[in-house]
């Protein structure tokens, strides 16, 4: 498949793209030959689309240039492909408001567009698993995890809302999802989480072997092998520490080892994150977000199996 028509296959099944509509595809130098395999394939959809080449932003949730935010406000659909997440910005927040249809592709790569893979996962299978996944969760209190290379840690989750929006499809007006998609979440209550992790895959950069997180009252009290970890919790202080994000992937085609995007929709791998938990339904910001992937993992809500050894219960 060729980048052209990977893109081409985004646009007409993630975002129901339709002639004449206003377009805005946004990428940074990294990822600029995409960002140009979108725009024409856009034009080649029947649009007039805008690209906009931005600087790479430093981190997770860095925002649009202020005069590029204003533009996104006027989009029917808006592509965002860039080396780190956009999803969780300001600017995203008020295009949807607006009515864009947004699909965010964070750290999106040529080889995943050429090759498809996760990002061309049956996203009505998807779909159908978060149906039934949201049925199950509903009013659910605790989430007890464990994997084989060491994790046993409790997280509680009542009052908190499981977030069930990253079914790769943005058709509708407001909408917004996530490429590579196939994750479902929710944001512990703070000050809960309890026990031991042990992230084997990713822990803020790829781990050449598992490190080790002892919770204590919903905060990472103690973490050893992760050094640039620990030096980017630090950098929020206490709340740099929060337990902010519990995530399951869904995704069949994803898997653990590429980049961290793909990673955390892997289906049966747990994603943690550190730090600020405002965009996932908490309460904590602090300017700070550590990821953590947890491969093969069990899950249990309120004591029923969730998943287990990373493939779907029942």
């Amino acid at each position: 498949m060729a980048l052209e028509e990977g893109a081409a296959s985004v646009l007409r099944t993630s975002a129901g793209l339709k002639a004449g509509e206003d377009v805005l595809i946004i990428a940074d130098p990294e990822r600029l030959p995409i960002g140009r395999a979108f725009f024409y394939a856009a034009s080649a959809a029947g649009c007039d689309p805008v690209f906009a080449l931005i600087g790479t932003r430093d981190g997770p949730a860095g925002e649009a240039p202020e005069v590029l935010a204003a533009g996104m406000l006027e989009a029917d659909v808006l592509l965002l492909a860039t080396t780190h997440s956009m999803t969780h910005t300001h600017a995203r927040r008020a295009a949807n408001r607006a009515g864009a249809r947004v699909v965010s592709m964070p750290g999106v790569t040529e080889a995943m567009l050429e090759g498809g893979g996760a990002l061309t996962a049956d996203h009505t299978e998807i779909q159908q698993k978060m149906r039934r996944l949201q049925r199950q969760l509903r009013g659910t209190t605790e989430v007890h995890v464990a994997t084989p290379a060491g994790t046993d840690a409790m997280f509680m989750t009542r009052g908190r809302d499981w977030n069930f929006k990253d079914t790769g499809v943005a058709a509708r007006k407001g909408e917004v999802t996530t490429l590579p998609a196939g994750e479902i979440f929710v944001s512990p209550v703070e000050g809960t989480a309890e026990g031991r992790l042990a992230p084997d895959m990713y822990f803020h950069e790829p781990l050449h072997q598992p490190a080790s997180v002892l919770l204590k009252e919903g905060y990472a009290t103690r973490v050893t092998g992760a050094e640039s970890a620990i030096l980017e919790m630090n950098r929020g202080g206490r709340e740099g520490r929060n337990v902010a994000k519990l995530g399951i992937g869904l995704n069949p085609r994803a898997k653990t080892t590429s980049s961290l995007p793909e990673a955390e929709k892997s289906l049966g791998a747990v994603h943690i994150v550190f730090g600020d938990s405002i965009p996932f339904g908490g309460r904590i910001s602090c300017g700070v977000r550590v990821d953590a992937i947890l491969a093969d993992a069990t899950v249990e809500v309120d004591g029923k199996p969730l998943i287990e050894r990373g493939k779907l219960a029942g």
